[in-house]
């Protein structure tokens, strides 16, 4: 990990909580700890409901945060933000969204879609410089730029989300969350605004925070994963450590519902099971137990000898 010089985002103890009612609150993310180095893609995966999405729209701030720190480029932001923080959050944190056609305005042209963040944060000099911005950025996104006057409703799904990524790249962003980023499209489709991703990545040195639940897409793109469930970060590291060397019983039965491709071994494929209530654990007492230097497991103390011994006996097939 070397080639990384530095954490660009520090999350500490990041909580989310949701209050339904006087006596009811939901914990939808409760102390999760991650950084996200500066050029690498942050892998996080988990079922549905599990606090992915939240943690992003969290450090965005479309959620204002229960409590914790989050530092991003040396600035905090979490807490109330004065005007020079928040612009600065709204220039170099970006988000491209998981429906495209519900994240884009029908009533307007794609370039004003694209040139709508340059004209908020008045990021420009003349309106001919807003709209050339635009149509570089359309191109570079692999879009010609005769699309520019038209609506989103005129395209496909791989390039509605062709144009999300250029909205949030015009901006020139240093980090950008991608929740669920590709989950609506077709396979195919998946395939290649992935690699635009990590083209773009190479070209400009981004980082991506990377939320998803396809995991054989999270290890293809990702340098580092965390695995979340029900609010909390249950292990964390890099993608060969998570793939390899699985620790927390979680983990395991993640991995081992993954398909294989090839179909005389997925016949005898066998998915562990785990379920929550009946495992006996406890995610608010677990620990860090650190594996190695970059690869991390919260576990409770009395439970960490008997997980770590399963972890050696039980294969993933």
């Amino acid at each position: 990990m070397s080639e990384f010089k530095q954490p660009l985002l520090v999350v500490k103890n990041l909580k989310q909580h949701f209050e339904v009612s006087k006596k009811y609150t939901v914990k939808a993310v409760d102390g999760v700890s991650f950084h996200i180095n500066q050029g690498e893609t942050y892998g996080l995966v988990g079922e549905s409901g599990s606090g992915k999405s939240t943690i992003g729209r969290s450090l965005i701030r479309l959620y204002e945060p229960t409590s914790g720190s989050i530092v991003f480029d040396g600035k905090e932001m979490a807490g109330k933000l004065d005007k020079e923080r928040d612009a600065f959050l709204r220039t170099n944190m970006q988000m491209i969204f998981q429906d495209p056609m519900a994240s884009l305005n029908p009533r307007k042209k794609v370039i004003e879609i694209i040139t709508q963040g340059l004209e908020i944060q008045q990021i420009y000099n003349t309106s001919d410089e807003r709209e050339a911005m635009g149509l570089e950025i359309l191109e570079r996104v692999g879009l010609s730029r005769e699309f520019a006057n038209r609506y989103p409703h005129q395209f496909s799904g791989g390039q509605r989300q062709r144009v999300g990524i250029a909205r949030a790249l015009i901006m020139n962003p240093k980090l950008i969350i991608a929740d669920e980023s590709i989950s609506a499209l077709d396979v195919s489709i998946q395939a290649q605004i992935v690699n635009l991703m990590k083209e773009i990545q190479k070209e400009s040195n981004l980082s991506y925070l990377f939320i998803a639940h396809d995991l054989s897409m999270v290890k293809y793109i990702s340098d580092r994963i965390g695995v979340l469930h029900l609010g909390h970060l249950l292990e964390t590291g890099t993608t060969e450590e998570i793939f390899n060397n699985p620790i927390h019983p979680y983990t395991r039965s993640l991995l081992s519902a993954i398909p294989h491709p090839n179909p005389q071994l997925e016949k005898h494929r066998k998915a562990l099971h785990y379920d929550y209530k009946g495992s006996g654990f406890n995610y608010s007492l677990g620990e860090e137990y650190k594996v190695s230097e970059t690869h991390s497991a919260w576990l409770e103390p009395e439970k960490r000898d008997f997980v770590l011994q399963e972890a050696v006996n039980t294969q993933i097939s």
